[in-house]
């Protein structure tokens, strides 16, 4: 932790400050100049490399007039590029904003207009998407190589630029980055996070929270599009440990790449987990190294860690709860899996959760509320600082300096969290309150079913009645409907079993590969 603490400036202007997340690699980089950092295909590059290229990045930035403050779309995929560009931006005074390349063009046309940057990195074959937003919103245009029309080539910039460190003012820039929401609740809205959002809640406390060293290989298997994409730069340049990025995710390669690599961490959701279980089971032998998985996005169903336990019983599993504008807020610990396997954990150092009635009043232990979070002032330690030029949903977010987060959860007397619901997503029926989740995991739960999705769908009797989506475990006999229900009679309330069941192959997934609920509203309306 002696890397991050040096990274300190202890007062300016009667205000103490946190150094740029961009003099973490600074730091790193002459404690360790020789030590594998980042690896990504057939590219290997040390600290003092990826140092230097960043720094002759941050200049070039600096000479096409970027300003403290100046937003930076980065629109590449998994790359040394991209991780090279997020710590130039932040080296440069800029703020950085990533946008995935799974996005669809009408997604990315919202994000690039609605974050009104000064320029724009992206890939050549995402050219089609990017040229006419950019023409609109006159931002330089920059490609690794070969440009056409006003594009830049930000490659030869790179190479005349000196390979030293820029001065950094840290008298008025706080803001780090901007990244935007799935949108799974409406239109997405830009996430400003600062240095020290960074620096304390994904160096600190994320080195805490998951035991992280120098001696780790931590493989990124999902886009660095997103938070968790600079929270992985972030733990390599406070521990010293190298970071292997996966081009893009493909379970058959992931497996040969944790052997190959001899990865020893690995970051997912459950989705990811799920896709890579039936090929770990084939070949547990090639995740002999793997030492702990990191899994966030979504609750982690019990049967999947118990079946990943079983191909890997070294296998130590952090499964936390966190969101893009709260940063980390709850962590079950590997010793915690089998003792509470449907909890999100306890609170996180540092972090305060309320739960609250409607009326943000606090419920009685046991009882489902709203998630109220709260780390210091927005923007000091885990918790976003705002919205991007978003005023009205800014009041809303915040009630006297607590976060709503619009999840559901509930505590037990021992202080273990559990998620409910989104709010959005719990269903009413004859004036009952109906968790989605409580039912997906009763459909989870009979040994065909490998994964459920529940939403309300409009009953002129009821108000809204329960459809479950759900995917057959393709190794096991597929149950009719009505055998469904019946296990689901088992499990909870009659008024909670789903009125109807449709079987599908897969369930429709956002670029952050959580259940576009929205989509099956829709299908289960006109249905």
């Amino acid at each position: 932790m002696d890397i991050l603490l040096s990274g300190f400036d202890t007062e300016t202007d009667g205000k103490s400050w946190i150094f740029n997340f961009g003099t973490l690699l600074t730091l790193v980089a002459q404690r360790s100049p020789d030590k594998e950092a980042l690896v990504c295909g057939s590219e290997r590059l040390d600290f003092a490399t990826l140092e230097a290229r960043a720094n002759k990045m941050a200049h070039a930035f600096s000479t096409l007039g970027l300003t403290p403050g100046s937003r930076v779309v980065i629109h590449l995929p998994n790359c040394v590029m991209a991780a090279v560009a997020m710590v130039a931006v932040a080296k440069s005074g800029g703020v950085i904003v990533p946008v995935s390349t799974r996005l669809a063009a009408k997604e990315i046309r919202h994000i690039i207009e609605d974050a009104e940057p000064f320029a724009v990195l992206y890939a050549a074959d995402c050219r089609a998407n990017i040229s006419e937003i950019c023409q609109q919103i006159d931002a330089i245009r920059l490609v690794p190589n070969e440009p056409v029309n006003r594009e830049m080539n930000i490659s030869e910039l790179i190479n005349t630029g000196p390979d030293t460190p820029l001065p950094i003012n840290l008298s008025n820039q706080e803001d780090a980055l901007v990244c935007y929401t799935s949108g799974t609740t409406g239109r997405p809205k830009g996430v400003i996070s600062t240095h020290r959002n960074i620096i304390i809640g994904q160096c600190a406390l994320g080195a805490l929270e998951w035991e992280l060293s120098s001696n780790d290989r931590m493989l990124c298997a999902t886009p660095m599009a997103h938070r968790i994409g600079i929270a992985r730069l972030a733990g390599s340049f406070t521990t010293g440990s190298t970071l292997i990025l996966q081009e893009q995710f493909d379970p058959v390669q992931t497996v040969e790449l944790i052997e190959a690599e001899q990865i020893t961490h690995i970051g997912v959701v459950p989705t990811i987990a799920r896709m890579l279980l039936p090929h770990i089971e084939k070949n547990p032998a090639a995740c002999n190294s793997l030492v702990a998985m990191l899994a966030t996005g979504e609750a982690f169903p019990v049967s999947l860690k118990e079946s990943l336990f079983a191909a890997l019983p070294q296998l130590r599993l952090y499964s936390f709860y966190s969101q893009t504008e709260a940063g980390l807020v709850s962590c079950l610990k590997p010793e915690e899996q089998l003792t509470h396997p449907e909890s999100i954990g306890q609170p996180a150092s540092g972090v305060e959760v309320r739960l609250v009635d409607d009326k943000l009043v606090d419920v009685e232990p046991g009882t489902a509320g709203e998630v109220l979070i709260r780390s210091g002032n927005p923007g000091d330690l885990t918790i976003m600082r705002e919205y991007f030029n978003r005023t009205e949903d800014n009041a809303e977010v915040f009630a006297n300096g607590w976060l709503r987060t619009d999840d559901m959860a509930r505590q037990d007397s021992d202080g273990y969290l559990y998620f409910v619901d989104r709010l959005k997503d719990m269903i009413i029926s004859g004036g009952l309150n109906i968790y989605s989740r409580e039912v997906e995991a009763a459909l989870e739960s009979h040994p065909a079913i490998s994964e459920a999705a529940v939403v309300g769908t409009p009953d002129p009797d009821f108000g809204e009645a329960v459809a479950a989506f759900v995917i057959c475990n393709p190794d096991k006999p597929y149950p009719s409907e009505e055998e469904l229900i019946e296990h689901c009679l088992d499990q909870i309330a009659r008024y909670k079993k789903p009125k109807k069941i449709t079987f599908v192959d897969q369930l429709p997934r956002n670029n952050t590969g959580k259940i576009a609920k929205a989509e099956l509203r829709t299908l289960a309306e006109n249905g």
